[in-house]
């Protein structure tokens, strides 16, 4: 039977408090390792935001009792080793042991066919998070040209970003106010206005389709109850 040591990552030290993610990962590798050997020493990383090996302590140690004990390492999902592509090959390469990763059971890293499909999903990963990263940065200049203070914590900041909510709300609200005017002086109860909406091809303000709930809401925000 195979011995396995397992790694988890998660990215915060928030996530890492709360667990979230890390229990997923979890019972990835146990789902994994269920039949083909025991985990014999786990390792849980919650990174820094350095780069390579400087901000994985807990990975270098995972890799080095993996040699000393001659174990397989093995990692819940792709991503949680790197969503950098060159970091990924780095760890892949120098690291002259066995790596396994729960979502591919069948990949070896180390067999040509292998290689190449990991490198690609590994090349995915990393574009995936650049877009989260260009998208954050897009959202959080749009909230300081709303003259939301970034960094600032406590009720100030709080209170900011609750009034913007509210005034795109009642903004949405004024848009929708001929045609749901219109429906509710027709006597049509909530969930007939709702259907009615949906049936013309109108959404919500998150594009999604109206229920009654939300028919009320811009219905109280519209003044007309």
């Amino acid at each position: 039977m195979q011995k396995f040591v397992s790694y988890t990552r998660v990215s915060t030290q928030k996530q890492g408090n709360s667990g979230l993610g890390l229990e997923a990962q979890r019972a990835a590798i146990f789902n994994y390792v269920n039949g083909k050997g025991e985990v014999v020493k786990e390792f849980e990383e919650i990174e820094s935001g350095k780069k390579g090996f400087d901000g994985r302590p807990q990975l270098q140690m995972a890799i080095d009792y993996c040699k000393k004990n001659k174990c397989a390492l093995v990692i819940g999902k792709l991503d949680r080793l790197a969503r950098d592509v060159r970091f990924f090959l780095e760890v892949i390469d120098t690291s002259k042991i066995k790596i396994c990763f729960a979502d591919l059971p069948e990949m070896n890293p180390n067999t040509a066919e292998g290689r190449m499909i990991l490198t690609s999903m590994a090349t995915f990963a990393e574009f995936e998070a650049r877009k989260i990263s260009e998208r954050t940065k897009a959202a959080l200049a749009v909230v300081k040209n709303r003259g939301v203070k970034l960094g600032v914590k406590g009720a100030e900041n709080i209170a900011q970003m609750n009034q913007i909510r509210i005034d795109q709300a009642q903004e949405f609200a004024e848009k929708m106010r001929s045609t749901i005017t219109a429906l509710y002086h027709q006597g049509l109860s909530l969930r007939k206005i709702a259907t009615a909406l949906n049936e013309s091809g109108s959404t919500t303000a998150r594009g999604s389709q109206w229920t009654a709930v939300q028919v009320s809401t811009v219905i109280k925000r519209l003044g007309l109850l």
